[in-house]
């Protein structure tokens, strides 16, 4: 009964949103950009928490005082779950867009509210629309509005993490943003892990001290990759070093 309800949530709730949509397409240009995205902010938190909650699942958030609230951040996860771009948008307090795959562009309302949010959709088989995304997702950054990338590139399932694509800090190395690395733990505990059956489950939301990408000599920026995808492994724990 828990799945059926939270797929039919899922879809009821978007359907919901649509007025609240129209309006914020309609005042889109005719307000400051940081006012646009600060509302559109508050209806999909709002929806993420209702998500949450009709899954059952129990969301953990552990370093939320690593978040700048006044300048643009790159948050850099690992991604175990469809489910993960709920948690984030429930968790963090500040208006942020995905670098999301291009598939979900094939979703109409939940593709409608994305790109309000200023997600850009990669296609990681095509190399030149994927460079182009990156500089799309950059100058996003630079005008102020945070992000989220998955530098795995799609999400692991189980749990264990895959290798890092060092391009996506490129993000952050070009537009000067701030890096939060970032550790998403038991997601695919909800959806994938049970074969797309929703079941409540803990799920664990670390966000690290951040990195500041302008205070790195020519070294430090070389062995960044490393480095981040180092601490984003070690929030797993143990089975995962």
């Amino acid at each position: 009964m828990r799945t059926v309800a939270s797929y039919v949530w899922f879809a009821v709730s978007l359907i919901l949103k649509l007025p609240a949509y129209f309006k914020m397409k309609r005042l889109r240009g005719t307000r400051p950009d940081a006012v646009q995205a600060e509302d559109v902010h508050n209806r999909v938190n709002g929806w993420a928490n209702s998500l949450i909650k009709v899954t059952g699942a129990r969301l953990h958030v552990s370093g939320a005082e690593n978040i700048p609230r006044h300048r643009a951040a790159l948050f850099v996860s690992n991604h175990q779950s469809d489910f993960d771009i709920v948690v984030f948008l429930s968790a963090i307090p500040v208006p942020i867009g995905f670098v999301a795959k291009i598939e979900l562009l094939k979703v109409p309302l939940l593709r409608a509210w994305m790109k309000l949010m200023r997600c850009v959709f990669m296609d990681r088989k095509d190399m030149r629309q994927s460079a182009k995304t990156i500089l799309e997702g950059i100058d996003i950054l630079k005008s102020g509005h945070s992000m989220v990338v998955f530098p795995e590139g799609t999400r692991s399932r189980t749990g264990e993490p895959l290798p890092f694509k060092a391009g996506s800090l490129k993000l952050a190395t070009k537009s000067k943003a701030v890096i939060v690395p970032t550790t998403v733990n038991g997601s695919y505990k909800t959806l994938e892990g049970n074969h797309y059956k929703v079941k409540p489950a803990d799920i664990y939301l670390t966000f690290h001290p951040p990195v500041y990408v302008d205070d790195l000599d020519a070294e430090a920026l070389k062995k960044l990759p490393e480095e981040v995808e180092r601490t984003v492994v070690a929030g797993l724990g143990a089975v995962y070093q």
